[in-house]
């Protein structure tokens, strides 16, 4: 067979930081710092340093396929490390710093980390653990020269005439692991080829819509499911970063406003810290953040209630659903074709489901025989997904993780609606099932927090004599609020089904989350697993 007459170019991301330097290189990267102070730099700033770094890294002898590792927070620096590591030939490795010590080591043992780029404030982790990981040769601080290697004095060592590594777009670029809610984490190795897909496909308007206008605060941090692909996305448009060391409400929204931000990105629980911080200050969203156009949510649904609210303020709402293993993004919320003849409620309801798959990937619904279900918005099933930015086999692992057609078990319990509409109901694991009936945690939990009292709610399900298992609804009240059980009850009444209703309601002052702000079910059932309901 003749193949085509095209130029072979290999879909590799050093390409991305070419293309950000050369065509959008005075285009800025903000970063507030810990200690308040702001440095700024450019795509051609951070090329020119990340070809130092390679360069630095090459020195040391690191080569092909050897794992860099990062623990930090979101800045300029750690954004250099993305194209640094990989300009070597190596593999980033974005470790989340809020795991817990034997996490920390099995993650960094199971990678066989070769360097340690890390923040100040995480010097604390690697005084502990570093005689655990046998593998590190080289430590090194981003924003300190009080310790033994300082970044800039790395870097700064080495002039940067140097070609990045070259070689296959199917090698391996970067390695997240899973959160490990139950047992050990999991490794998931990207591909240069993967990555560059999935960064192109997050420019699309029905996607992020990145571009050389965009200027985008990512509050996701940069060691959580890639940064939802946020720095290999924002070179390819050629968009402008702002980056806050820290997630402090206060700094973010002070950020958006001098630095004009059009985009952010996070999880519910940083929405909820920035609404509760306006309406402390008497501030609002569409006159004191006027150039915020877009806000991306993920990691766990966001509650109707603020949707609604975001909405009502002017603001382009769209769910992001997605995994460490597929990227992360799977679907995001685009508007539909008769968007404009919708009402205001109508449109609240179809941004609060998790939206439509991004072109590259697929996705159905199964029983729990394999059958496959139907898209008619009511059959709810085990959510699978495949696609080129999909995993296929876990880090090291010796067996495929997708069935013999490629497709990929989420864990995630949904429906699919008859225009491709996916609507999440739970984590397999985390479905209550009462009398042989499911009741969805998460509406149930989304309803809650439509009560103007309450700051956070998890529902779980415990045992019941009778019909095996029965919703409880945990609640975090918001500052100053007095609201009680039959409050949240009767708030709860005319929201979901009756037979859903939480047979109670317990107040707490804070709910677990994991180490990637997800809230914590499994610490919550061991918790509450004594827990006493009557007939």
């Amino acid at each position: 067979m003749q193949l085509g007459a095209m130029q072979d170019w290999a879909l590799r991301v050093t390409h991305l930081i070419d293309h950000a330097a050369r065509e959008h290189g005075t285009r800025e990267i903000v970063t507030r710092w810990a200690d308040g102070s702001e440095t700024r730099t450019n795509w051609a700033e951070v090329r020119r340093d990340a070809l130092k770094m390679t360069q630095a890294l090459r020195r040391l002898g690191v080569g092909k396929g050897d794992r860099v590792a990062t623990l930090a927070m979101n800045h300029s620096r750690h954004l250099v490390t993305w194209y640094g590591a990989v300009g070597v030939g190596g593999v980033l490795h974005t470790v989340n710093p809020r795991l817990f010590d034997d996490q920390l080591n099995y993650i960094v043992n199971h990678a066989e980390d070769r360097v340690v780029l890390y923040d100040a404030q995480f010097q604390p982790i690697i005084d502990r653990l570093r005689g655990q990981w046998p593998t590190v040769m080289k430590y090194v601080c981003f924003d300190s020269e009080q310790h033994e290697q300082a970044f800039e004095d790395w870097i700064g060592a080495e002039d940067g005439d140097i070609e990045w590594a070259d070689g296959d777009e199917r090698e391996p670029c970067m390695l997240c692991y899973t959160s490990g809610t139950t047992g050990n984490p999991k490794g998931v190795l990207y591909e240069h080829r993967s990555t560059m897909i999935h960064a192109i496909s997050q420019m699309q308007p029905s996607a992020i819509g990145i571009d050389s206008a965009s200027v985008i605060l990512p509050v996701v941090p940069m060691y959580h499911a890639a940064s939802w692909g946020l720095p290999w996305a924002g070179a390819s448009g050629g968009a402008k970063f702002v980056y806050c060391q820290t997630n402090q409400p206060e700094a973010i929204c002070e950020l958006m406003q001098n630095e004009k931000v059009t985009h952010s990105a996070g999880v519910p629980t940083v929405w909820s810290m920035m609404l509760q911080y306006l309406d402390r200050h008497g501030m609002d969203i569409a006159s004191d953040l006027p150039k915020l156009q877009t806000v991306i949510c993920g990691g766990s649904a966001m509650p109707r209630s603020m949707i609604d609210r975001m909405m009502r303020s002017g603001l382009r709402v769209a769910h992001l659903w997605g995994m460490t293993e597929t990227s992360p993004v799977g679907t995001v919320g685009a508007t539909p074709p008769e968007w404009d003849e919708m009402s205001h409620d109508e449109r609240v309801d179809f941004i609060a489901k998790q939206g439509k798959a991004v072109f590259g990937v697929e996705l159905r619904l199964v029983d729990d025989a394999g059958n496959e279900l139907p898209r008619d918005g009511k059959a709810a099933g085990n959510l699978q997904i495949r696609g080129p930015w999909v995993i296929k086999r876990y880090f090291k692992a010796e067996q495929d993780a997708v069935d013999a057609d490629q497709w990929f078990d989420t864990g995630d319990v949904a429906v699919i609606h008859p225009d491709g509409l996916l609507q999440l109901t739970d984590r397999t694991k985390d479905v209550i099932k009462s009398g042989g009936e499911w009741i969805s945690s998460v509406e149930l939990e989304n309803a809650a927090v439509g009560h103007p009292g309450v700051a956070e709610a998890a529902a779980i399900g415990v045992f019941h004599p009778r019909w095996e298992e029965r919703p409880i609804l945990v609640v975090v009240r918001k500052e100053g609020a007095e609201c009680c059980a039959e409050d949240i009850k009767a708030h709860l009444a005319d929201k979901v089904a009756k037979w859903w209703l939480p047979d109670a309601v317990e107040f707490v002052d804070e709910i677990p989350h994991t180490g990637t702000g997800k809230i914590s079910k499994k610490d919550l059932r061991d918790r509450f697993k004594d827990y006493k309901l009557e007939a």
